[in-house]
């Protein structure tokens, strides 16, 4: 059985609301903030939120472009 890694999304803003994103399928709505960090994870689907612009954003990107090199 394979299995997906969790989901990294840049956002604009430190709260977000997090379902699991697969309707019926996903989670309770969760409304998270990340305080002081620039990201915060989901504690149902670990499902990342990562700061745009912050520097675990730009790692974010160059792990993506490395992947896919």
């Amino acid at each position: 059985m394979s299995t997906t890694p969790p989901e990294t999304l840049s956002v604009d803003e430190k709260s977000v609301a997090c379902d699991g994103g697969n309707g019926s399928l996903g989670h309770p709505r969760v409304y998270l903030t990340m305080g002081d960090a620039d990201s915060i994870t989901c504690p149902y689907c670990d499902r990342t939120y990562v700061l745009k612009d912050s520097a675990a954003a730009q790692k974010l990107v160059q792990e993506e472009t490395a992947v896919k090199a």
